[in-house]
């Protein structure tokens, strides 16, 4: 049995849902919120359906539509199917991966900067990566595996440091900053002493690229958010709870510490496998989520649109990096960098602006 009860404001509704055994779940809907997903949806797919379609060799829409359900020609399921298709989806599921992570630490943080790629966790990542690369010289699956692994252990070295009396947003900010800073020292160091050819494939993969992308690939990213993505989603209610302080989220019946320990292992674990598939992408972690609440105009963390923008966003990019540029093309990170760091501009630009007004 469900129930609805109207908000104040006319755009929220409370929802009650009643189990046959008597058990009741409660949440809110935002009409607007809503919209927003549903329109990042359409636009996500109507991505997808021009990626799928444009290139080298060009293939009408209903063409693709009829290769993914089983027609077509061998040129046709040879393009889509093992060129096209885990590309797409690798930029859809590493975006969204990347929005959630960001959104989770952002709330947690209290901060716009906390974003992983701000706070040290995808300069582990690239260490784990760089020692597999330039010193192991691993297969493509032990680099991924390294990348994880130093994501991983970054975001515990961090999150074990900035234990005092509770993780405090900023405390968390700050150290992931000097971590980053020293990882990157031993970065640097690493690529001035690698050979040219094992750099070269060092700085692609820093720099962020989905060429590399498999059906492998795509089922690590999938899995990963298939089980992380409604965990940071039900965490919502907590964050949005510890952005108000610990004692009022206390007040509330929220364990401040318990959600924030919950909230990091699925924000590290989506960034990481994120980073692991497809490099350190930048800016899409700490702009998807900022996009995604102006969108909505929800306080919180926003999780599930967070998602969906950086989604959007990556396949785009991806997309006008692969097209956009006659007779070349660009990894995908490149353009993320420059998007991204034009965004954050404006940003601070608008901040400061209405900070003197």
């Amino acid at each position: 049995m469900n129930e609805w009860a109207k908000g104040p404001d006319g755009r929220r509704r409370a929802v009650r849902v009643r189990g046959p055994r008597g058990g009741e779940v409660s949440f809110l809907l935002d009409g607007r919120a809503l919209l927003v997903c549903g329109v990042l949806v359409a636009l996500t797919l109507a991505t997808a359906a021009v990626s799928l379609s444009t290139g080298e060799f060009r293939i009408p829409l209903p063409e693709v539509v009829r290769t993914l359900t089983g027609g077509g020609t061998s040129a046709d399921h040879f393009v889509i199917d093992t060129l096209r298709l885990p590309r797409l989806l690798t930029a859809v599921l590493v975006g969204a991966a990347l929005g959630a992570g960001g959104a989770v630490f952002q709330s947690l943080s209290r901060n716009p900067l906390g974003s992983p790629d701000v706070v040290g966790f995808d300069t582990g990542a690239a260490t784990g990566a760089l020692l597999v690369i330039l010193v192991a010289h691993g297969s493509r699956a032990e680099i991924a595996a390294g990348a994880a692994v130093g994501g991983v252990g970054t975001a515990l070295a961090v999150y074990l440091l900035a234990m005092r009396r509770g993780v405090q947003g900023a405390r968390l900010v700050l150290i992931g900053i000097a971590i980053a800073a020293m990882l990157g020292s031993v970065n640097s160091y690493l690529l001035s002493r690698a050979d040219v050819s094992d750099a070269q494939t060092a700085y692609l993969w820093l720099i962020g690229s989905l060429n590399s992308s498999d059906w492998p690939g795509v089922t690590a990213i999938g899995v990963t958010l298939a089980v992380l993505l409604p965990a940071a989603v039900r965490l919502g209610r907590g964050l949005n709870a510890l952005e108000m302080g610990d004692d009022l989220a206390c007040a509330l019946g929220v364990r401040p510490e318990r959600v924030r320990f919950a909230a990091v292992v699925a924000g590290v674990g989506l960034t990481a496998v994120a980073t692991s598939c497809a490099g350190p992408i930048a800016f899409i972690a700490l702009s998807a989520p900022q996009i995604a609440r102006r969108l909505t105009g929800v306080p919180g963390p926003n999780v599930l649109p967070a998602a969906l923008t950086g989604a959007l966003l990556l396949s785009a990019c991806d997309w006008i990096a692969q097209q956009g540029f006659t007779g070349t093309q660009l990894p995908v990170g490149v353009l993320t960098s420059v998007v991204g760091g034009g965004y954050l501009a404006w940003l601070l630009a608008r901040e400061w602006r209405g900070g003197r007004g």
